[in-house]
């Protein structure tokens, strides 16, 4: 059974920004959306682009590769709800960020 993994300070990630992470050897995407933390599969399914190095805009990161949008809440895409990444839970405790994947 998978458990909480600390990733990242959270003052390390400010709002507005995204990075990326290995989580129990899975590639992750980790956003800071107005101080909520969300965590989303790192890897575009249109080509594999990497989200974490994406562009967060609100809700929504842009893949840097082909400017294909997910909603990082809930791992949907923009353009075609039938399509969506893995969601993970993340949380906050003691000033860390923790995902479980």
């Amino acid at each position: 059974m998978s458990e909480f993994v600390k990733v990242v300070a959270a003052a390390d990630l400010p709002p507005g920004k995204c990075m990326e992470a290995l989580v129990d050897g899975k590639a992750v995407a980790l956003f800071n959306v107005g101080g909520d933390f969300h965590a989303i599969s790192n890897t575009c399914v249109h080509r594999g682009g990497p989200l974490g190095q994406g562009v967060l805009d609100g809700r929504l990161v842009l893949c840097p590769w082909h400017a294909w949008a997910y909603d990082v809440t809930t791992g949907q895409s923009d353009a075609n709800p039938d399509l969506r990444v893995a969601r993970y839970e993340a949380k906050v405790e003691d000033g860390q960020v923790l995902v479980k994947v």
